[in-house]
């Protein structure tokens, strides 16, 4: 009897012990998840411009809106000739993941940079910036002139691996990464990845080589370079705006 007892004890005690271990492990767990998301540096929060500026300098204004937490841009009926409103991060990066949630007017076309370096050589991000095409696929007609125009692309160089993009009006979640350690790049677009691609070296020169950017001084030069959103005379939005260096 005394020894059924004792063996009784042992389990008992050897049970709450692991109790214990399971509640300091699951304590730990959301400390893990803190600890990953405050490796993202937030570029929009839904209410202020202050990590943007236009491209080669100004702060953000009109045509640029705030609403609904969303950085909304509207193409203005005055435009003065030759004006653009592309922004610019006012922070470098080289090597890193970008989240942006994107929304395209019906008939709209836009973009999201990397890479963009400002000098007054070069007049437009798109100049030094690889592209991801932001598009409304059944509208535009640039999603005529081949895959390689059509949302989720490197624009002019790598098409969508499938068609995943949603319909005009409807919000997309992108996720870019560059690394230049590994000579890797990727966009997933709502879940799926479905561009993969070099981003230095013969590879990269090459693809630059079969494209339309063939010869031009500079595109895709600079590892390091600011993070840009396109003005392509549509309206377009972007929320959620986010990045971690790698």
């Amino acid at each position: 009897m005394r020894l059924t007892y004792i063996l009784l004890l042992t389990l008992a005690i050897v049970s709450c012990k692991q109790k214990e271990t399971k509640k300091e492990v699951a304590a730990e767990e959301p400390t893990e998840t803190v600890t990953d998301e405050n490796q993202w540096e937030v570029l929009f929060d839904g209410t202020s411009f202050d990590n943007w500026s236009y491209y080669r300098g100004g702060e953000l204004t009109e045509p640029w809106k705030i609403e609904d937490g969303a950085l909304v841009f509207y193409p203005p009926s005055n435009r003065p000739e030759g004006e653009s409103y592309n922004i610019v991060t006012n922070k470098t990066y080289t090597n890193f993941v970008l989240h942006v949630e994107w929304k395209i007017a019906e008939g709209g076309n836009s973009g999201i940079f990397w890479g963009v370096y400002e000098d007054e050589k070069f007049g437009q991000p798109y100049e030094t910036g690889p592209e991801i095409q932001v598009l409304d696929d059944e509208r535009h007609p640039d999603a005529k002139n081949g895959t390689t125009h059509q949302a989720g692309a490197l624009y002019d160089m790598v098409a969508p691996s499938e068609k995943v993009v949603k319909p005009a009006g409807e919000w997309n979640t992108c996720v870019l990464t560059v690394n230049h350690k590994t000579n890797e790049g990727t966009v997933n677009l709502n879940g799926t990845e479905i561009v993969k691609f070099p981003v230095h070296g013969e590879m990269w020169d090459q693809m630059v080589e079969d494209s339309k950017f063939n010869g031009w001084e500079g595109f895709g030069a600079y590892k390091t370079g600011k993070i840009g959103l396109q003005d392509h005379g549509d309206v377009v939005a972007f929320r959620n705006i986010k990045i971690k260096q790698l």
